[in-house]
């Protein structure tokens, strides 16, 4: 069992940046694909980025690229999402989520096993 907990909950205006954290409990988290997801008010859950077990192979929405920037530290049990150039459209409940069968990142998140609570990331015009 993974347990996920994220970290970063942001009240922001456009164009500003912000960092969400996700830890991890378990001596695994280095075997496990990490992931975040984001789901709007109204709207379904969606991919944002995912990142391997070594940190090597990322892949992000097209929504995201070249703002956002998914990064590990397996030390620290923590994966993080640097989100840079923020915009409205960005406000959403953000979710970690741990896949521990496969081995490269995914956009899929029937993949996933395990999911955090969630943390509100809020955009302002």
């Amino acid at each position: 069992q993974v347990q996920l907990v994220e970290s970063g909950v942001g009240l922001v205006q456009a164009g500003d940046s912000l960092r969400l954290s996700c830890a991890a409990s378990g001596r695994t988290f280095n075997s496990y694909v990490m992931g975040w997801f984001r789901q709007a008010p109204g709207k379904e859950r969606e991919f944002a980025a995912a990142i391997s077990y070594s940190g090597s192979i990322t892949d992000y929405a097209d929504s995201v690229k070249g703002r956002f920037t998914i990064s590990r530290d397996n030390a620290r049990n923590t994966v993080y999402l640097q989100m840079n150039s923020l915009k409205p459209e960005d406000t959403a409940v953000y979710y970690c989520a741990a896949d521990e069968k496969h081995h490269t990142p995914s956009s899929g998140y029937v993949k996933y096993d395990y999911w955090g609570q969630g943390t509100q990331v809020t955009v302002s015009s």
